[in-house]
């Protein structure tokens, strides 16, 4: 039985999830378990503020550990530079928008992991990823979004 592959996520996005990961299990935890190990040989745990705080926060880091380890083994890496079909909007592409009053916006279809729509950066899973997806330049494409329905037309399309 065949796998389906797996979310995409560009080259900048997983070494960003790494970076997160190597710095909770190479920072942030040995110093939580410092902490507590101190605060464990200052005798009564019950209302010890630093030992009851350093067990939260380790365990928050754990989960976060254990969360990333999953996503990063189920990602699958997609670089927008190998895109062969520049001519439509893949994974990874820069598209510049114009609406029906010409006010223009550039959007960046990336991985739901990396996503950051106040610098642009929508999901590829958004409803407005999901319209433009396969779109050409000179296109007209509607988008759902909470406002209502708007229609953008796609200007151009870069890949990095």
């Amino acid at each position: 039985m065949a796998t389906k592959p797996g979310p995409p996520i560009t080259p900048q996005g997983m070494a960003a999830l790494k970076a997160r990961y190597d710095h909770l299990l190479g920072k942030e935890r040995p110093e939580i378990v410092e902490i507590v190990s101190w605060a464990a040989g200052n005798g009564d745990r019950s209302e010890n503020g630093d030992y009851i705080y350093g067990r939260k926060r380790m365990r928050e880091i754990d989960r976060e550990l254990a969360f990333l380890a999953r996503r990063m083994k189920i990602l699958r890496v997609v670089d927008p530079a190998n895109q062969p079909d520049r001519g439509r909007v893949f994974f990874g592409a820069k598209v510049e928008l114009a609406d029906e009053d010409d006010a223009r916006k550039t959007v960046t279809l990336v991985g739901d992991d990396e996503q950051d729509a106040g610098t642009g950066r929508i999901g590829w899973n958004s409803p407005m990823a999901k319209a433009l997806k396969g779109a050409s330049v000179g296109d007209l494409r509607l988008v759902r979004l909470p406002g209502g329905i708007k229609e953008w037309e796609v200007v151009a399309i870069h890949y990095a």
